[in-house]
Protein backbone atom coordinates (compact mmCIF):
# COMPACT_ATOMS: atom_id res chain seq x y z
CA UNK A 1 0.00 0.00 0.00
CA UNK A 2 1.82 3.09 -1.24
CA UNK A 3 -0.94 5.55 -0.26
CA UNK A 4 -2.43 5.24 3.21
CA UNK A 5 -6.13 6.23 3.20
CA UNK A 6 -7.30 8.65 5.88
CA UNK A 7 -10.27 10.98 6.34
CA UNK A 8 -9.07 14.53 6.93
CA UNK A 9 -11.06 16.89 9.16
CA UNK A 10 -11.74 19.96 6.97
CA UNK A 11 -14.08 22.13 9.01
CA UNK A 12 -12.62 25.65 9.12
CA UNK A 13 -9.35 24.56 7.52
CA UNK A 14 -7.83 26.24 4.50
CA UNK A 15 -7.62 24.45 1.13
CA UNK A 16 -5.96 26.30 -1.75
CA UNK A 17 -6.28 25.58 -5.47
CA UNK A 18 -4.42 27.15 -8.37
CA UNK A 19 -6.23 26.99 -11.72
CA UNK A 20 -9.43 28.09 -13.38
CA UNK A 21 -10.20 25.51 -16.10
CA UNK A 22 -11.78 22.07 -16.37
CA UNK A 23 -9.29 20.32 -14.07
CA UNK A 24 -9.83 22.98 -11.39
CA UNK A 25 -13.62 22.69 -11.62
CA UNK A 26 -13.49 18.89 -11.34
CA UNK A 27 -11.59 19.19 -8.05
CA UNK A 28 -13.72 22.06 -6.78
CA UNK A 29 -16.99 20.17 -7.27
CA UNK A 30 -15.69 17.67 -4.78
CA UNK A 31 -14.05 20.15 -2.41
CA UNK A 32 -17.26 22.19 -2.17
CA UNK A 33 -18.85 19.24 -0.39
CA UNK A 34 -16.50 19.86 2.55
CA UNK A 35 -16.66 22.56 5.25
CA UNK A 36 -13.23 23.91 4.40
CA UNK A 37 -12.34 27.51 3.56
CA UNK A 38 -11.51 27.22 -0.13
CA UNK A 39 -9.26 29.77 -1.85
CA UNK A 40 -8.84 29.70 -5.63
CA UNK A 41 -6.12 31.55 -7.56
CA UNK A 42 -6.80 31.97 -11.29
CA UNK A 43 -6.16 34.84 -13.72
CA UNK A 44 -8.92 33.66 -16.06
CA UNK A 45 -11.42 31.57 -14.03
CA UNK A 46 -14.31 29.71 -15.63
CA UNK A 47 -17.80 31.27 -15.21
CA UNK A 48 -18.82 28.47 -12.78
CA UNK A 49 -15.94 29.37 -10.46
CA UNK A 50 -16.93 33.02 -10.55
CA UNK A 51 -20.51 32.04 -9.70
CA UNK A 52 -19.37 29.91 -6.76
CA UNK A 53 -17.37 32.88 -5.49
CA UNK A 54 -20.33 35.24 -5.89
CA UNK A 55 -22.52 32.94 -3.79
CA UNK A 56 -19.89 32.70 -1.03
CA UNK A 57 -18.94 29.08 -1.58
CA UNK A 58 -15.27 29.94 -2.09
CA UNK A 59 -12.87 32.88 -2.17
CA UNK A 60 -11.58 33.75 -5.64
CA UNK A 61 -8.35 35.67 -6.31
CA UNK A 62 -8.17 36.71 -9.99
CA UNK A 63 -4.41 36.44 -10.26
CA UNK A 64 -1.75 33.81 -10.26
CA UNK A 65 -0.62 32.24 -7.00
CA UNK A 66 2.40 33.87 -5.32
CA UNK A 67 4.57 33.08 -2.28
CA UNK A 68 2.62 33.48 0.95
CA UNK A 69 -0.71 32.46 -0.62
CA UNK A 70 -0.59 28.91 0.75
CA UNK A 71 0.43 29.71 4.33
CA UNK A 72 -1.60 27.66 6.85
CA UNK A 73 -3.18 25.62 4.04
CA UNK A 74 -3.90 21.98 4.86
CA UNK A 75 -4.06 20.94 1.21
CA UNK A 76 -2.99 22.45 -2.09
CA UNK A 77 -4.13 21.50 -5.60
CA UNK A 78 -2.07 22.50 -8.63
CA UNK A 79 -4.66 22.45 -11.43
CA UNK A 80 -3.39 24.94 -14.01
CA UNK A 81 -3.04 22.20 -16.66
CA UNK A 82 0.41 23.58 -17.45
CA UNK A 83 3.42 21.56 -16.29
CA UNK A 84 5.66 24.58 -15.71
CA UNK A 85 3.05 26.56 -13.77
CA UNK A 86 1.99 23.50 -11.78
CA UNK A 87 5.61 22.88 -10.79
CA UNK A 88 6.02 26.52 -9.73
CA UNK A 89 2.90 26.66 -7.55
CA UNK A 90 3.57 23.21 -6.09
CA UNK A 91 7.03 24.36 -5.03
CA UNK A 92 5.52 27.37 -3.25
CA UNK A 93 2.94 25.23 -1.45
CA UNK A 94 5.49 22.63 -0.34
CA UNK A 95 7.82 25.29 1.02
CA UNK A 96 4.93 26.76 3.01
CA UNK A 97 3.97 23.43 4.59
CA UNK A 98 0.96 22.29 2.58
CA UNK A 99 0.34 18.77 1.29
CA UNK A 100 0.41 18.99 -2.50
CA UNK A 101 -1.61 17.33 -5.23
CA UNK A 102 -0.70 18.04 -8.86
CA UNK A 103 -3.52 17.04 -11.18
CA UNK A 104 -2.48 14.12 -13.44
CA UNK A 105 1.00 14.00 -11.90
CA UNK A 106 1.06 11.12 -9.46
CA UNK A 107 4.83 11.02 -9.06
CA UNK A 108 5.12 14.58 -7.70
CA UNK A 109 1.94 14.50 -5.57
CA UNK A 110 2.04 13.95 -1.82
CA UNK A 111 -1.56 12.73 -1.81
CA UNK A 112 -4.26 11.67 -4.25
CA UNK A 113 -7.99 12.31 -4.22
CA UNK A 114 -10.02 9.08 -4.39
CA UNK A 115 -13.32 8.47 -6.12
CA UNK A 116 -15.99 9.12 -3.48
CA UNK A 117 -19.45 7.71 -2.84
CA UNK A 118 -21.23 10.35 -0.80
CA UNK A 119 -24.04 9.42 1.58
CA UNK A 120 -23.14 12.12 4.08
CA UNK A 121 -22.07 11.35 6.78
CA UNK A 122 -21.33 7.94 5.24
CA UNK A 123 -18.42 8.39 2.85
CA UNK A 124 -16.76 5.64 0.83
CA UNK A 125 -13.39 6.42 -0.75
CA UNK A 126 -12.10 4.29 -3.63
CA UNK A 127 -8.47 4.52 -4.66
CA UNK A 128 -6.26 2.67 -7.13
CA UNK A 129 -3.05 4.62 -6.32
CA UNK A 130 -3.46 6.38 -9.64
CA UNK A 131 -3.15 3.15 -11.62
CA UNK A 132 -6.72 2.75 -12.84
CA UNK A 133 -9.04 5.75 -12.36
CA UNK A 134 -11.53 4.25 -14.82
CA UNK A 135 -11.79 1.19 -12.58
CA UNK A 136 -12.30 3.38 -9.50
CA UNK A 137 -15.15 5.18 -11.24
CA UNK A 138 -16.73 1.85 -12.22
CA UNK A 139 -16.61 0.67 -8.60
CA UNK A 140 -18.09 4.00 -7.50
CA UNK A 141 -20.98 3.63 -9.98
CA UNK A 142 -21.67 0.10 -8.72
CA UNK A 143 -21.75 1.25 -5.09
CA UNK A 144 -23.94 4.25 -5.93
CA UNK A 145 -26.57 1.85 -7.27
CA UNK A 146 -26.44 -0.44 -4.24
CA UNK A 147 -26.48 2.10 -1.41
CA UNK A 148 -29.92 3.60 -0.72
CA UNK A 149 -30.28 7.36 -0.71
CA UNK A 150 -31.73 7.13 2.83
CA UNK A 151 -28.48 5.72 4.23
CA UNK A 152 -27.12 9.17 5.05
CA UNK A 153 -30.28 10.13 6.95
CA UNK A 154 -30.14 6.94 9.00
CA UNK A 155 -26.48 7.59 9.79
CA UNK A 156 -27.12 11.20 10.87
CA UNK A 157 -29.92 10.12 13.21
CA UNK A 158 -27.79 7.25 14.49
CA UNK A 159 -24.90 9.62 15.18
CA UNK A 160 -27.05 11.61 17.64
CA UNK A 161 -27.85 8.36 19.45
CA UNK A 162 -24.34 7.04 19.91
CA UNK A 163 -23.97 8.13 23.55
CA UNK A 164 -27.32 6.56 24.43
CA UNK A 165 -26.10 3.26 22.94
CA UNK A 166 -23.23 3.23 25.45
CA UNK A 167 -25.77 1.82 27.92
CA UNK A 168 -25.15 -1.47 26.12
CA UNK A 169 -21.96 -3.40 26.90
CA UNK A 170 -19.05 -2.68 24.58
CA UNK A 171 -18.54 -5.25 21.86
CA UNK A 172 -21.06 -7.71 20.48
CA UNK A 173 -24.14 -6.37 22.30
CA UNK A 174 -23.56 -2.89 20.90
CA UNK A 175 -22.76 -4.20 17.41
CA UNK A 176 -25.96 -6.26 17.39
CA UNK A 177 -27.97 -3.17 18.29
CA UNK A 178 -26.52 -1.08 15.49
CA UNK A 179 -26.80 -3.91 12.97
CA UNK A 180 -30.48 -4.25 13.88
CA UNK A 181 -30.95 -0.50 13.40
CA UNK A 182 -29.15 -0.07 10.08
CA UNK A 183 -30.30 -3.25 8.37
CA UNK A 184 -33.74 -3.89 9.86
CA UNK A 185 -35.61 -1.43 12.09
CA UNK A 186 -34.14 1.78 10.63
CA UNK A 187 -34.93 1.18 6.93
CA UNK A 188 -38.43 -0.01 7.84
CA UNK A 189 -39.07 3.17 9.83
CA UNK A 190 -37.84 5.34 6.94
CA UNK A 191 -40.62 3.96 4.77
CA UNK A 192 -43.12 5.60 7.13
CA UNK A 193 -41.22 8.89 7.20
CA UNK A 194 -38.06 10.29 8.73
CA UNK A 195 -39.91 11.45 11.85
CA UNK A 196 -40.60 7.81 12.78
CA UNK A 197 -36.93 6.82 12.97
CA UNK A 198 -36.02 8.38 16.34
CA UNK A 199 -38.91 6.71 18.29
CA UNK A 200 -38.06 3.38 16.66
CA UNK A 201 -34.43 3.82 17.68
CA UNK A 202 -35.43 4.47 21.31
CA UNK A 203 -37.70 1.40 21.36
CA UNK A 204 -34.96 -0.69 19.80
CA UNK A 205 -32.49 0.29 22.53
CA UNK A 206 -34.99 -0.64 25.22
CA UNK A 207 -35.48 -4.01 23.56
CA UNK A 208 -31.74 -4.71 23.32
CA UNK A 209 -31.13 -3.65 26.93
CA UNK A 210 -33.56 -6.35 28.05
CA UNK A 211 -31.87 -9.08 25.98
CA UNK A 212 -29.54 -11.58 27.59
CA UNK A 213 -26.08 -11.90 26.08
CA UNK A 214 -25.73 -14.37 23.25
CA UNK A 215 -24.08 -17.65 24.22
CA UNK A 216 -20.69 -18.43 22.80
CA UNK A 217 -20.79 -20.34 19.55
CA UNK A 218 -18.34 -21.99 17.15
CA UNK A 219 -18.73 -21.91 13.38
CA UNK A 220 -16.56 -24.46 11.58
CA UNK A 221 -16.01 -22.65 8.29
CA UNK A 222 -14.51 -23.96 5.08
CA UNK A 223 -12.24 -21.21 3.75
CA UNK A 224 -11.97 -22.66 0.25
CA UNK A 225 -8.75 -23.18 -1.72
CA UNK A 226 -7.42 -19.64 -1.29
CA UNK A 227 -9.11 -17.43 -3.86
CA UNK A 228 -11.34 -15.07 -1.82
CA UNK A 229 -13.91 -15.07 -4.66
CA UNK A 230 -14.46 -18.79 -4.02
CA UNK A 231 -15.48 -18.14 -0.41
CA UNK A 232 -19.20 -18.77 0.15
CA UNK A 233 -21.56 -15.97 1.15
CA UNK A 234 -22.31 -17.81 4.38
CA UNK A 235 -18.60 -17.97 5.17
CA UNK A 236 -18.27 -14.23 4.51
CA UNK A 237 -21.09 -13.52 6.98
CA UNK A 238 -19.51 -15.76 9.61
CA UNK A 239 -16.20 -13.90 9.30
CA UNK A 240 -17.98 -10.56 9.53
CA UNK A 241 -19.64 -11.56 12.82
CA UNK A 242 -16.68 -13.35 14.41
CA UNK A 243 -15.14 -12.12 17.65
CA UNK A 244 -12.35 -14.70 17.36
CA UNK A 245 -10.93 -16.36 14.23
CA UNK A 246 -8.81 -19.49 14.73
CA UNK A 247 -7.29 -20.27 11.36
CA UNK A 248 -5.09 -22.81 9.59
CA UNK A 249 -1.71 -22.19 7.95
CA UNK A 250 -3.08 -22.53 4.41
CA UNK A 251 -5.69 -19.77 4.75
CA UNK A 252 -4.69 -17.02 2.32
CA UNK A 253 -3.96 -13.47 3.55
CA UNK A 254 -6.71 -12.16 1.25
CA UNK A 255 -9.31 -14.22 3.12
CA UNK A 256 -7.97 -13.20 6.54
CA UNK A 257 -8.39 -9.57 5.45
CA UNK A 258 -12.16 -10.16 5.31
CA UNK A 259 -12.41 -10.61 9.08
CA UNK A 260 -13.38 -7.65 11.25
CA UNK A 261 -10.41 -5.51 12.29
CA UNK A 262 -11.43 -5.92 15.94
CA UNK A 263 -11.51 -9.73 15.78
CA UNK A 264 -8.86 -11.70 17.66
CA UNK A 265 -6.84 -13.63 15.05
CA UNK A 266 -5.14 -16.86 16.19
CA UNK A 267 -2.85 -18.82 13.87
CA UNK A 268 -2.92 -22.54 14.69
CA UNK A 269 -1.18 -23.67 11.50
CA UNK A 270 -0.15 -27.26 11.06
CA UNK A 271 2.62 -28.20 8.66
CA UNK A 272 2.91 -31.72 7.34
CA UNK A 273 6.00 -33.43 8.83
CA UNK A 274 6.93 -30.07 10.39
CA UNK A 275 6.11 -27.71 13.29
CA UNK A 276 2.47 -27.84 14.31
CA UNK A 277 0.01 -26.59 16.86
CA UNK A 278 -1.22 -29.65 18.72
CA UNK A 279 -4.83 -30.69 18.26
CA UNK A 280 -5.37 -30.54 22.01
CA UNK A 281 -4.25 -26.90 22.03
CA UNK A 282 -6.68 -26.07 19.21
CA UNK A 283 -9.52 -27.79 21.05
CA UNK A 284 -8.70 -25.87 24.23
CA UNK A 285 -8.68 -22.55 22.35
CA UNK A 286 -12.11 -23.21 20.86
CA UNK A 287 -13.59 -24.00 24.26
CA UNK A 288 -11.78 -21.16 26.08
CA UNK A 289 -13.01 -18.42 23.75
CA UNK A 290 -16.53 -19.75 23.27
CA UNK A 291 -17.00 -19.99 27.04
CA UNK A 292 -16.42 -16.22 27.29
CA UNK A 293 -19.47 -15.71 25.04
CA UNK A 294 -17.41 -15.09 21.89
CA UNK A 295 -18.63 -15.99 18.43
CA UNK A 296 -15.73 -18.11 17.21
CA UNK A 297 -14.91 -19.01 13.60
CA UNK A 298 -12.70 -22.05 13.19
CA UNK A 299 -11.44 -21.32 9.69
CA UNK A 300 -10.15 -24.34 7.81
CA UNK A 301 -8.62 -24.50 4.35
CA UNK A 302 -10.81 -26.01 1.64
CA UNK A 303 -13.84 -27.78 3.07
CA UNK A 304 -13.96 -28.23 6.83
CA UNK A 305 -15.36 -31.76 6.52
CA UNK A 306 -12.45 -33.16 4.47
CA UNK A 307 -9.16 -34.12 6.19
CA UNK A 308 -9.65 -31.37 8.75
CA UNK A 309 -10.00 -33.28 12.05
CA UNK A 310 -13.42 -31.73 12.32
CA UNK A 311 -14.94 -34.50 14.44
CA UNK A 312 -12.30 -34.11 17.15
CA UNK A 313 -13.02 -30.38 17.43
CA UNK A 314 -16.79 -30.87 17.45
CA UNK A 315 -16.42 -33.47 20.21
CA UNK A 316 -14.37 -30.97 22.25
CA UNK A 317 -16.98 -28.18 22.10
CA UNK A 318 -19.84 -30.67 22.52
CA UNK A 319 -18.29 -31.90 25.74
CA UNK A 320 -18.67 -28.38 27.17
CA UNK A 321 -22.21 -27.80 25.89
CA UNK A 322 -21.11 -25.16 23.34
CA UNK A 323 -23.25 -24.61 20.27
CA UNK A 324 -21.73 -25.04 16.81
CA UNK A 325 -22.53 -25.29 13.11
CA UNK A 326 -20.65 -26.15 9.93
CA UNK A 327 -20.25 -23.89 6.90
CA UNK A 328 -19.13 -26.03 3.94
CA UNK A 329 -16.40 -24.72 1.64
CA UNK A 330 -15.02 -25.50 -1.79
CA UNK A 331 -12.38 -28.17 -1.34
CA UNK A 332 -9.01 -27.68 -3.02
CA UNK A 333 -9.61 -30.70 -5.24
CA UNK A 334 -12.65 -29.03 -6.81
CA UNK A 335 -10.67 -25.88 -7.61
CA UNK A 336 -7.71 -27.88 -8.89
CA UNK A 337 -9.70 -30.19 -11.17
CA UNK A 338 -11.42 -27.13 -12.66
CA UNK A 339 -7.97 -25.67 -13.36
CA UNK A 340 -7.03 -28.61 -15.61
CA UNK A 341 -10.43 -28.65 -17.34
CA UNK A 342 -11.82 -31.95 -16.08
CA UNK A 343 -14.58 -33.39 -13.93
CA UNK A 344 -13.90 -35.98 -11.25
CA UNK A 345 -16.07 -38.61 -12.95
CA UNK A 346 -16.83 -39.28 -16.61
CA UNK A 347 -19.21 -41.67 -18.29
CA UNK A 348 -17.24 -44.57 -19.73
CA UNK A 349 -14.13 -43.72 -17.73
CA UNK A 350 -14.81 -43.78 -13.99
CA UNK A 351 -17.97 -43.73 -11.89
CA UNK A 352 -16.19 -42.87 -8.65
CA UNK A 353 -13.23 -40.89 -7.35
CA UNK A 354 -11.08 -41.44 -4.29
CA UNK A 355 -9.94 -38.69 -1.92
CA UNK A 356 -6.77 -39.64 -0.07
CA UNK A 357 -4.32 -37.88 2.21
CA UNK A 358 -0.61 -38.57 2.08
CA UNK A 359 -0.13 -37.03 5.51
CA UNK A 360 -1.52 -39.97 7.49
CA UNK A 361 1.00 -42.57 6.27
CA UNK A 362 -0.26 -45.33 8.53
CA UNK A 363 -3.77 -45.23 7.07
CA UNK A 364 -2.33 -44.51 3.63
CA UNK A 365 -0.39 -47.77 3.63
CA UNK A 366 -3.59 -49.76 4.23
CA UNK A 367 -5.42 -48.28 1.24
CA UNK A 368 -6.88 -50.56 -1.45
CA UNK A 369 -4.11 -49.91 -3.95
CA UNK A 370 -5.06 -52.89 -6.10
CA UNK A 371 -8.40 -51.38 -7.07
CA UNK A 372 -6.86 -47.94 -7.67
CA UNK A 373 -4.22 -49.47 -9.96
CA UNK A 374 -6.90 -50.56 -12.43
CA UNK A 375 -7.27 -48.71 -15.74
CA UNK A 376 -9.26 -45.41 -15.71
CA UNK A 377 -9.34 -45.03 -11.92
CA UNK A 378 -9.04 -41.47 -10.56
CA UNK A 379 -7.81 -40.23 -7.18
CA UNK A 380 -7.25 -36.82 -5.60
CA UNK A 381 -4.37 -37.04 -3.15
CA UNK A 382 -3.99 -34.27 -0.57
CA UNK A 383 -0.59 -33.52 0.99
CA UNK A 384 1.05 -36.12 -1.25
CA UNK A 385 4.34 -34.45 -2.23
CA UNK A 386 6.49 -36.17 0.36
CA UNK A 387 4.80 -39.52 -0.21
CA UNK A 388 5.13 -39.47 -4.02
CA UNK A 389 7.64 -42.32 -4.20
CA UNK A 390 5.54 -44.38 -1.79
CA UNK A 391 2.45 -43.80 -3.98
CA UNK A 392 4.38 -44.78 -7.09
CA UNK A 393 5.72 -47.95 -5.48
CA UNK A 394 2.36 -49.14 -4.18
CA UNK A 395 0.60 -48.61 -7.50
CA UNK A 396 3.32 -50.26 -9.59
CA UNK A 397 3.41 -53.14 -7.15
CA UNK A 398 -0.29 -53.74 -7.90
CA UNK A 399 0.08 -53.55 -11.67
CA UNK A 400 -0.63 -49.91 -12.51
CA UNK A 401 0.42 -48.73 -15.97
CA UNK A 402 3.62 -46.69 -15.76
CA UNK A 403 2.21 -44.27 -18.37
CA UNK A 404 -0.81 -43.38 -16.21
CA UNK A 405 -1.10 -39.56 -16.19
CA UNK A 406 -0.44 -37.72 -12.93
CA UNK A 407 -0.98 -33.98 -12.46
CA UNK A 408 0.09 -31.86 -9.51
CA UNK A 409 -1.46 -28.43 -8.89
CA UNK A 410 0.44 -26.17 -6.51
CA UNK A 411 -1.46 -23.31 -4.81
CA UNK A 412 -4.72 -24.15 -6.60
CA UNK A 413 -6.86 -21.07 -7.44
CA UNK A 414 -4.22 -18.59 -6.24
CA UNK A 415 -2.24 -16.10 -8.35
CA UNK A 416 0.94 -18.18 -7.94
CA UNK A 417 -0.73 -21.43 -9.01
CA UNK A 418 1.48 -23.86 -10.96
CA UNK A 419 0.65 -27.12 -12.76
CA UNK A 420 3.03 -30.06 -13.16
CA UNK A 421 2.04 -32.65 -15.76
CA UNK A 422 3.82 -36.01 -15.48
CA UNK A 423 3.24 -39.79 -15.41
CA UNK A 424 3.33 -42.39 -12.68
CA UNK A 425 6.72 -43.57 -14.00
CA UNK A 426 8.30 -40.09 -13.79
CA UNK A 427 6.40 -38.78 -10.76
CA UNK A 428 9.12 -38.66 -8.04
CA UNK A 429 11.87 -37.37 -10.35
CA UNK A 430 9.70 -34.71 -12.03
CA UNK A 431 8.39 -33.59 -8.66
CA UNK A 432 11.93 -33.18 -7.31
CA UNK A 433 12.97 -31.23 -10.41
CA UNK A 434 9.96 -28.90 -10.20
CA UNK A 435 10.83 -27.85 -6.63
CA UNK A 436 7.26 -27.19 -5.58
CA UNK A 437 7.30 -25.21 -2.33
CA UNK A 438 3.58 -24.55 -1.76
CA UNK A 439 0.70 -26.89 -0.91
CA UNK A 440 0.01 -29.21 -3.84
CA UNK A 441 -2.79 -31.56 -4.75
CA UNK A 442 -2.03 -34.69 -6.80
CA UNK A 443 -4.46 -36.09 -9.38
CA UNK A 444 -3.80 -39.70 -10.29
CA UNK A 445 -5.38 -40.68 -13.62
CA UNK A 446 -5.94 -37.16 -14.98
CA UNK A 447 -3.86 -35.04 -17.36
CA UNK A 448 -4.63 -31.37 -18.09
CA UNK A 449 -7.00 -30.93 -20.99
CA UNK A 450 -5.04 -29.55 -23.95
CA UNK A 451 -7.30 -26.51 -24.24
CA UNK A 452 -6.39 -25.27 -20.75
CA UNK A 453 -2.64 -25.78 -20.82
CA UNK A 454 -1.11 -22.37 -20.17
CA UNK A 455 1.91 -20.49 -18.90
CA UNK A 456 1.26 -21.70 -15.35
CA UNK A 457 2.35 -25.21 -16.42
CA UNK A 458 5.84 -26.02 -15.19
CA UNK A 459 8.46 -26.56 -17.89
CA UNK A 460 10.85 -29.03 -16.39
CA UNK A 461 13.68 -28.22 -18.77
CA UNK A 462 13.76 -24.76 -17.14
CA UNK A 463 13.91 -26.12 -13.62
CA UNK A 464 16.34 -29.00 -14.13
Amino acid sequence: MEHFPIFLATTGRRIVLSGGGDAAMAKLRLLLKTRARINVFASDPAPEIIQWADTGKLTLHKRRLDPGDTLCAALFYAADEDAVEDARTAHIARSEGALVNIVDNLADSAFITPAIVDRDPVTIAIGTEGAAPVLARAIKADLEEKLPATLGTLARIGKTFRKASYALPFGRARRDFWRDYYFNAGPKAMHDGQEHVQPVLEDLLTDHLSKTARDGHVAFVGGGPGDPELLTLKARRALDEADVVIYDRLISPEILELARREAVMIDVGKEGFGPSTSQDTINDLLVEHAQTGAQVVRLKSGDATLFGRLDEEIDAVDAHGIGWHIVPGITSASAAVATIGHSFTRRGRNASVRFLTGHDMKGFADHDWASLARTNEVAAIYMGKKSARFIQGRLLMHGADRATPVTLIENASRPDQRVLETTLDRLPDDLAAAKLSGPALTFYGLAPRAAVQAATHIKLEETA
